[in-house]
């Protein structure tokens, strides 16, 4: 028996929208993930120190991101702001911060809470998820917990968590055809966009008639998403580090390809819980999911 809890509708105002040192758009997993590990140490610290959250879900109700685009714009423009202002009381330097407001919905897998003290651990959380931050976000509004049960005998029960996901999308990670394309000679970053860019094809038949096509290499909204780092130094004491007992690396951000799919097209409730993994044989610090493969 595998136990869910549901965060149902979660209203995010200016969440960081830099999904990636390359890419503007939902934000990162490593965000999602790094929330809900907040969350798990404030409880911990508030007497259920046993508690666990393994595993996290994310299914996005609405997305708003926040760009500009006048008549005649060929692209689109951040719209940024300037605050706070600076001590004389005038704008600061710009930075361009890709922000944008957005409606999450989060399943948690969790351990380690004994049933009788079940109403108190869903209480606490119910009232200390309006003063968290999530993805750099103030929260708006919140719909109360849900518990949820997965028993793998049960099919049925599948189809009631992911119904409760719906309307909107989850996000899986589709590294497996990145894996594909690279063992056929492939280097990542061609990888990567060889199923992102959009072919148009045109075809004439004997009447001179002219048909235009639009494809992807594969089916499905695919998107590029950020799911960790790689270490590209050695560990060590670095000069003027904030923590004096921890060694520090530096790191590059990890991209792979992930695919949005309604829930109801999900068959395995692995596909979309997220996970951290660390390689040390690699230097890589990850997000992943336990099944890759689409529905």
């Amino acid at each position: 028996m595998r136990r869910f809890l549901l965060i149902p509708h979660i209203k995010i105002h200016n969440a960081n929208a830099m999904s990636s040192p390359y890419t503007i758009g939902f934000p990162a997993m490593t965000a999602w993930l790094g929330a809900v590990h907040a969350l798990q140490r404030h409880v911990q610290q508030q007497g259920f120190s046993d508690v666990s959250f393994l595993n996290v879900g994310v299914s996005c109700h609405a997305f708003d991101l926040q760009t500009y685009k006048g008549r005649g714009d060929f692209v689109s423009s951040i719209i940024g702001t300037s605050n706070p202002l600076d001590k004389d009381g005038n704008r600061p330097a710009f930075i361009e911060e890709a922000r944008c407001h957005l409606t999450v919905s989060l399943l948690i897998e969790y351990d380690g809470v004994r049933k009788v003290k079940l109403n108190d651990f869903i209480a606490l959380i119910n009232q200390s998820l309006p003063r968290f931050k999530m993805a750099s976000g103030d929260i708006l509004s919140v719909k109360p917990i849900e518990e949820l049960y997965l028993n793998a005998d049960e099919p049925s029960e599948l189809r009631k968590i992911t119904n409760k996901l719906m309307l909107g999308h989850v996000l899986i990670e589709r590294r497996d055809l990145m894996i594909k394309s690279m063992n056929n000679g492939k280097d990542a970053l061609d990888a990567l966009l060889d199923h992102l860019k959009l072919m148009h094809r045109a075809k004439q038949d004997e009447d001179d008639n002219v048909t235009w096509t639009s494809e992807r290499l594969a089916k499905g909204w695919l998107v590029p998403i950020a799911v960790g780092f790689q270490g590209i130094s050695d560990l060590a004491i670095a000069q003027n580090q904030r923590d004096s007992t921890t060694l520090h690396r530096f790191a590059e951000s990890v991209i792979t390809l992930g695919e949005f799919v309604m829930p109801y097209r999900i068959n395995d409730i692995d596909q979309i819980l997220w996970h951290y993994h660390v390689d040390q044989s690699q230097n890589l610090y990850l997000c992943q999911t336990n099944n890759t493969q689409t529905a």
